[in-house]
């Protein structure tokens, strides 16, 4: 029993302490996930050591990640990514490249390990496009060409970047640059990818007639999650990370989410699974690792990172004028769930410092916070047009 009453009351500060922070961020008009990730460095063990999370509650974190890459899933139909377009690509492919390439240049040039600087150079590509898309639908200029050549693009990265994380997290497990594992899991990351997309909404559409005939209530929400859970267990099992599974999961559930209702349930699931999450993520962070040295490192890596990606977004663009490339640059600038959830894995297999994760962070923490309110300046002229049709403003939600 006194085990369960601490376990419960570790729930029960963490949650509260993360909700009261994210509501803090909220009300200054900031990304509520850094204030959920800033609760678990002040009350956690490197900070006032209120709170030290014990095991259960480290794997409530990683189930609440699953989840979230799953509703990120349900948000992407794979009709949109085969309709949006090569310009949304390149600018996708040019976004994923170029951070990848300046950040393991850099962590190479301080004279970390490969393996670290490949973990490091993974973290700096995802784009958090939920922040961006919030932007644009506050300042209601969703409709405008520059905001849908970065939605369009945002699908793209979350593949790729899926498929970029299955590579490094099976580098994490082979414990090192071997690259024949490295490559057999690459092409499992691929085949992982092309089947999701092409075949798996298929198999869903010939499952809908016999779940409308079930007599057991919410039955396509209880499909979609067992369906979640198995492949987040394969996708572990095959050598890559659980939420590339659920992520895949959620593709393949993202054309029927709006008749099901799936994504608001989901999200519900979130709002309890989802702060531990992050909450795990500042409590992890070892504060002491930061001197004057890792602070200029850590400055110079979201440097690098905030200009990789408003390059190489815009360069795709920059036929269009520099307005269009700076406004699909910016746009694509906050990193945010996966770049952590990378930076976690490397720290779990040991194949990142305490030091470098730190830096992860802290890139993380400088573009999500950076980039929002410049997109408002950049899109201060198109924010003057015709009130936000109903339809986009479910879309930014």
């Amino acid at each position: 029993m006194h085990s369960a009453s601490e376990f419960l009351f570790q729930l029960f500060v963490i949650f509260v302490w993360a909700k009261f922070c994210g509501e803090v961020f909220e009300q200054l008009h900031l990304p509520a996930v850094v204030g959920e990730i800033l609760a678990g460095v002040l009350i956690g063990p490197y900070g006032l050591h209120l709170v030290v999370p014990s095991d259960a509650i480290r794997e409530i974190g990683e189930v609440g990640a699953i989840f979230l890459l799953f509703t990120v899933g349900l948000e992407t139909q794979p009709k949109d990514l085969l309709s949006v377009g090569r310009t949304s690509f390149y600018v996708a492919l040019a976004g994923i490249t170029v951070p990848f390439i300046c950040g393991f240049a850099y962590m190479t040039l301080l004279g970390h390990a490969p393996a670290e600087a490949t973990f490091v150079a993974t973290a700096m590509v995802a784009t958090s496009v939920g922040i961006t898309a919030r932007v644009l639908g506050d300042l209601r200029v969703l409709h405008a060409r520059a905001s849908r050549i970065i939605l369009g693009a945002a699908v793209f990265d979350d593949i790729l970047g899926m498929v970029l994380l299955g590579v490094v997290g099976g580098l994490a497990a082979v414990g090192g640059i071997k690259w024949t594992p490295v490559l057999v899991t690459t092409l499992e990351a691929l085949a992982f990818a092309w089947f999701m997309i092409f075949y798996a909404p298929r198999l869903v559409r010939r499952m809908e007639p016999g779940l409308q005939r079930t007599s057991t209530p919410n039955a396509p929400l209880i499909i979609s999650l067992a369906i979640c859970l198995g492949l987040s267990y394969a996708s572990s099992k095959i050598g890559m990370a659980p939420i590339i599974g659920a992520f895949f999961a959620g593709l393949a559930f993202a054309e029927y989410s709006p008749q099901w209702n799936l994504r608001p349930r989901v999200l519900a699931i979130n709002e309890f699974l989802a702060p531990f999450f992050f909450f795990n993520m500042g409590a992890q962070l070892n504060t002491d690792v930061f001197d004057g040295k890792l602070v200029l490192a850590a400055v110079i890596l979201s440097v690098l990172a905030f200009f990789s990606k408003l390059l190489g977004c815009g360069l795709p663009v920059l036929r269009f004028g520099w307005k269009m490339a700076a406004k699909v640059g910016m746009g694509m600038v906050p990193r945010g769930e996966v770049g952590l959830i990378v930076a976690l894995v490397g720290l779990q297999h040991h194949t990142i410092s305490e030091s470098a994760y730190a830096l992860v962070i802290f890139m993380t923490g400088a573009t999500t916070l950076v980039a929002p309110p410049l997109l408002k300046v950049l899109f201060r002229d198109d924010s003057a047009g015709l009130p936000l049709p109903a339809e986009e403003r479910s879309s930014a939600m």
